[in-house]
């Protein structure tokens, strides 16, 4: 069992474990817990109902947050000529094509996100193996052509993926403390309605099966499935 702090356990007794918070209140709860002296990011767990053992029950994709994450991301591009010029003039922090290769192939990781043109997939393939699902690719929007604006999302922290863990859990950030609750709702909403674009076929039954929200030093507080599922499709 981990142990945790006195800061920990205090905030914990403000949350009914019993109880199903609207989304709106759970946001409020979690941003007037999130005092450990930084500005802590809000985050949600989604229980969904696949079994990612089955290739037909995976969920995972992007989604762009309307107030972004508040992270600063560092991003770098696999692009030549034109492009390479737009990834820069859009604030990639790093650009380059065979030297960008090379560079990564030495050990070289101080990056967040990686986007290339569709160009330049076949030179970049060869770092599938140092690199795993940091690759760029298509589903998730970071093989593009379109550089100018996936960039600027990245840089903005609008730009989030997701992709569900072997417990049937998508684990997303919706902002910071530091947020306005509006904004966090509106975060909320939008991430939600992604997981619901992002049901796979084969899922049966029930498929929100329950959302958790916390802040990154925080107790986990319970959201109303049935309510978040409405406020994200009306959203939409």
């Amino acid at each position: 069992m981990p142990q945790h702090g006195k800061r920990y356990l205090e905030a914990k007794q403000k949350v009914d474990r019993n109880r199903l918070y609207g989304v709106r209140e759970a946001l409020e709860l979690a941003k007037s817990l999130a005092n450990a002296g930084f500005d802590e990011t809000i985050d949600i767990a989604v229980n969904l109902g696949v079994d990612p053992r089955h290739g037909d029950q995976m969920v995972r994709g992007t989604t762009t947050l309307p107030h972004g994450t508040g992270k600063k991301v560092k991003v770098a591009v696999f692009a030549k000529g034109d492009k390479a010029e737009e990834a820069l003039n859009a604030g990639a922090d790093v650009v380059g094509a065979e030297d960008l290769i090379q560079q990564i192939q030495q050990g070289w990781r101080d990056f967040d996100v990686l986007v290339a043109t569709p160009d330049m997939v076949p030179q970049v393939s060869r770092l599938g193996r140092l690199l795993g699902p940091r690759m760029p690719n298509a589903k998730s929007g970071t093989v593009t052509n379109d550089i100018d604006r996936v960039v600027r999302d990245l840089k903005q922290s609008k730009r989030v993926a997701f992709r569900v863990e072997k417990a049937g859990i998508v684990h997303m950030p919706v902002g910071k403390a530091s947020f306005e609750v509006d904004q966090l709702v509106e975060n909320f909403n939008v991430a939600i309605n992604a997981l619901l674009k992002a049901k796979p076929a084969a899922a049966k039954g029930r498929y929100l099966r329950g959302i958790t929200v916390s802040s990154t030093m925080g107790p986990g507080i319970r959201v109303d499935t049935q309510e978040a599922q409405k406020l994200a499709e009306t959203a939409a």
